[in-house]
């Protein structure tokens, strides 16, 4: 028996417009304007050898399944996995590698990716090189006859340093390599790394996707059925699966991405913008300061920062009365970061410090407050003396 449950896809030709609709209309038998939470671990079978299509939540689950046809849609993919957590959903793809496999991983990512690879993938005889992926040459230089694919996020984090997607995918389809993109920074509403040539995609949907800080949640989607397969068998065989109330909030939170985003790019910029003539700050790092490349809709709402010393990066953090020092990011609430002791601490110090992740660096994830409230923060906590400045 076949599934009775509609495409639960996002409908309408502009982003903003599928956003909203993800998931409407795929319960046509009972109308139900959001997705129901099918809290459910199995499900009754009609008659030996039949089934409605679902038989067990880690194999299934109708919830997931509205959210996953949703997340495909909207980044113009022919299949997507809900996992239960962005490393969960990267595990995932690294295990379509095997023993033997070389990757190359761009040098500035999140440090959980360089965790994975480093203290649980290295005992299964993968090895990784890190290079600049915004250099193409680069990339072309660490492939070897082992290569099978190249990992990369864009913008970087925490230096925010965007990469050619449609190059390096370019590059890597030339050499029968897989390329792969961690989207989480800007999303599918600012970024489609499918339509640029990617293979698959990545998202910690805790992050943007889900955006109240509220669930944690990870996706893979693939540009090709035979990945989409594989993923899928993946998925099912290993368990980590969303459950379905997490799917229904991250449907829920994928409603709002566009309008939330918008508001947090305005923020950003503006923040950005403010920092770069503060007398404490050395550098700010935002692609919104730059000209956008052609691929991207936008800069996102992340940016980095340097202030002139160590002592001053760890006072403005206890000084900051609105502002949250918290790891993550893409919540509405604003979050700052201290990289270097935090989500970049198991990178290696010299490459730490190679690439700028120091004790000086702080990363913004800008929310949705009013921007003069969160400027105000900034200033009295980057200098008491001059907080009306």
């Amino acid at each position: 028996m076949e599934k009775r449950f509609g495409s639960g896809a996002g409908r309408g030709k502009a982003i903003g417009t599928r956003l909203v609709q993800s998931g409407v209309r795929f319960d046509p038998a009972t109308g139900a304007l959001s997705v129901p939470i099918y809290q459910s671990a199995t499900f009754a079978h009609p008659a030996p050898g039949m089934s409605t299509g679902y038989d067990y939540t880690r194999t299934g689950n109708p919830t997931r399944q509205a959210l996953e046809e949703a997340l495909a849609a909207l980044d113009e993919g022919v299949g997507a996995y809900a996992f239960a957590s962005g490393m969960a959903a990267i595990t995932a793809v690294m295990m379509l590698f095997k023993a033997g496999d070389h990757l190359i991983f761009g040098e500035d990512l999140y440090g959980g990716s360089y965790r994975l690879m480093d203290r649980i993938f290295a005992k299964f005889n993968f090895s990784v090189s890190y290079v600049n992926t915004a250099e193409l040459a680069a990339v072309e230089a660490a492939i070897t006859p082992q290569t099978r694919a190249v990992f990369l996020e864009t913008p970087s984090n925490p230096s925010l340093i965007t990469t050619d997607i449609a190059a390096v995918a370019a590059l890597a389809k030339k050499h029968g390599l897989l390329t792969v993109v961690d989207n989480t920074l800007l999303t599918c509403y600012l970024q489609r790394p499918l339509v640029q040539g990617a293979d698959l995609v990545v998202y910690s949907a805790t992050k943007y996707l889900g955006g109240h800080n509220d669930l944690l949640a990870g996706a893979v989607v693939a540009a090709d059925y035979r990945l989409a397969d594989e993923l899928s068998i993946m998925q099912n065989a290993t368990g980590p699966v969303l459950a379905p109330h997490d799917a229904w909030l991250l449907l829920r939170g994928l409603k709002t991405l566009a309008v939330r985003m918008d508001r947090q790019q305005e923020n950003a910029d503006f923040l950005a913008r403010w920092l770069q003539n503060q007398q404490e700050v050395e550098k700010v790092l935002y692609p919104g300061l730059q000209a956008l490349h052609p691929q991207t809709a936008g800069p996102g709402a992340v940016l980095s920062f340097v202030v002139r010393s160590e002592e001053l990066a760890r006072a403005l953090i206890g000084r900051l009365q609105i502002i949250t020092f918290a790891e993550s990011l893409g919540g509405v609430e604003s979050l700052i970061t201290y990289p270097y002791l935090q989500t970049h601490a198991d990178v290696p110090e010299s490459t730490r410090q190679r690439l700028g992740i120091h004790q000086r660096l702080l990363r913004l994830s800008v929310g949705i407050e009013e921007r003069e409230d969160l400027r105000a923060d900034l200033a009295q906590a980057l200098n008491p003396e001059k907080a009306e400045g």
